[in-house]
């Protein structure tokens, strides 16, 4: 297949997605710059799609930087280690890094300021190993995907291998506004991400890579281009910058012309997608034996009085990375966790920092200000923008009356939520929060329905229980009857002495 250059990818016609301002600079071209280990790390269980770690430590015990302190549980998990040295002061609970700001289970280390590693494995050649072994290291190291989906990474090399993936793409786009972690990775580490590439693709058999960069990182493109340019295999690709151009389906969409459909799975169109994250985890994995127990995170936003990216322990709290930045200049209006279009605002800083957090913005009240809603006069302009080629003003007019089924049938599912349709609406209508409602409602009237149907089978085994108890029972007197009356018979025939 014919793979396209940057001006031929401009040449087709991308009509999906908006402009957002980038506001990725001065930040994006400052050095990566080490957080200092705070006095204490909050350390989640829950930090991946699947169940939650299990807790191997205890109360007191020393630990080591890499050490299991967790292990996964279940086929989709992932473990959880130390992200420096020190002791284990508590068990206790931390708000989730979510809107709810719900309490979750943490593990709570004081660093002994030593930042010492504990034993490590080191494979000086991951390609000798078997496909196999690679994804068991993978797993013991705790990767998933780190540009936010946090799906456990062996579990989807080994769906790449059972599919026989073609394509290993790589996801360097990082196309939210304020996010520049990935560009700095790919300027400062371009040698590490393209081996763990390398390592991916060995993992799953594939027979290509195809690194996607938007075009408006000149220098990460150049770097990752001469890092990559003695393995023909690679081919870093320039993507046209366009928002969600990132996201999963539109980078395969844009890089090979296919499409994934709602239902299904990168892997049935034989591609498989890593953010550049993973990559970068996947090689300090096979090649130090290290685990996953820092990453870049974009301190950025109006109210952060020095923005920079930093490279941040698991477990530090969101107020740790804002002092180290200088502290806020003022009361942010909204604090969000990712990007400002698909990132979660949280209630407070006292979150901490988990795997797939790529970002922490302080926004001032002038950066979220948007004007009331007004009524929808038909435009069509979520239309053009939309990137999954659905029709939001249809599907919001069925959720405002009440008919999520009728939303269902225009697409709902289909919805990425990458609110292009919010953003650019002129009438200021929130249609990325009413999509988000609807499937939530729809999710619980799920979970309604399924488990009104496991209590209505329960209710009838209950049933056929008790009728075939009754029918044992009655079958069992019935027995005893005959019993008797055969006996009794038998006494009156027998002859009188």
């Amino acid at each position: 297949m014919k793979r396209l250059d940057l001006g031929e990818l401009k040449r087709r016609y991308i009509r999906w997605g908006v402009h957002p301002d980038a506001r990725k600079h001065p930040v994006a071209d400052q050095p990566i710059e080490a957080l200092p280990l705070p006095s204490r790390l909050h350390v989640p269980l829950q930090q991946h799609v699947g169940a939650p770690a299990r807790p191997v430590v205890k109360v007191g015990q020393r630990v080591l930087k890499g050490e299991l302190i967790a292990c996964g549980q279940g086929n989709v998990s992932a473990p959880v280690h130390a992200p420096t040295s020190g002791v284990v002061a508590a068990f206790g609970d931390c708000p989730a890094p979510h809107p709810s700001g719900l309490p979750y289970t943490v593990i709570v280390i004081e660093p002994d300021g030593e930042d010492r590693w504990g034993e490590l494995e080191v494979c000086p050649d991951p390609f000798a190993l078997a496909p196999d072994e690679v994804a068991a290291r993978v797993a013991a190291a705790g990767i998933v995907g780190m540009g936010g989906a946090t799906f456990p990474s062996a579990v989807k090399l080994a769906l790449g291998r059972r599919k026989k993936v073609e394509t290993l793409i790589v996801n360097g786009g990082e196309c939210e506004p304020y996010l520049s972690c990935d560009d700095r990775l790919m300027r400062e580490r371009a040698d590490g991400v393209v081996d763990g590439m390398r390592i991916i693709r060995h993992a799953i058999g594939a027979t290509e890579i195809l690194c996607g960069i938007e075009d408006n990182k000149p220098q990460a493109i150049a770097v990752m281009r001469q890092a990559a340019s003695t393995f023909p295999e690679i081919k870093v690709v320039a993507v046209p910058s366009r928002y969600p151009m990132g996201s999963d389906k539109q980078l395969i969409n844009t890089l090979t012309g296919k499409e994934v459909p709602a239902d299904g799975r990168a892997a049935d169109a034989g591609v498989l997608v890593h953010n550049v994250g993973t990559c970068f985890a996947t090689h300090e994995a096979l090649r130090f034996g290290r685990p996953l127990v820092r990453r870049i995170v974009t301190v950025n936003g109006g109210a952060v009085a020095a923005p920079r990216n930093l490279e941040v322990p698991i477990g530090a709290l969101v107020s740790d990375l804002f002092d180290h930045c200088g502290g806020l200049t003022e009361e942010p209006a909204r604090i969000v966790l990712g990007g400002p279009m698909m990132g979660m605002p949280l209630p407070d800083t006292n979150v901490p920092v988990i795997k797939g957090v790529s970002g922490v913005l302080a926004l001032t009240r002038s950066e979220v200000a948007r004007a009331m809603p007004a009524p929808c006069v038909r435009c069509a302009t979520c239309v053009g923008a939309c990137p999954q080629n659905l029709i939001p003003l249809e599907i919001a007019a069925f959720i405002r009356a009440g008919e999520l089924e009728g939303a269902e049938d225009w697409g709902l599912n289909d919805c990425i939520g990458c609110g292009c349709c919010a953003y650019i609406c002129p009438a200021h209508i929130p249609l990325a929060q009413y999509f988000d409602y609807a499937k939530g409602e729809l999710a619980a009237r799920e979970r309604a329905r399924l488990k009104q149907e496991s209590t209505r089978k329960l209710a009838e085994q209950r049933t056929e229980r008790l009728a075939r108890e009754a029918q044992a029972k009655a079958d069992a007197a019935a027995r005893r009857k005959a019993e008797k009356a055969k006996a009794k018979a038998a006494a009156a025939a027998a002859p009188i002495p």
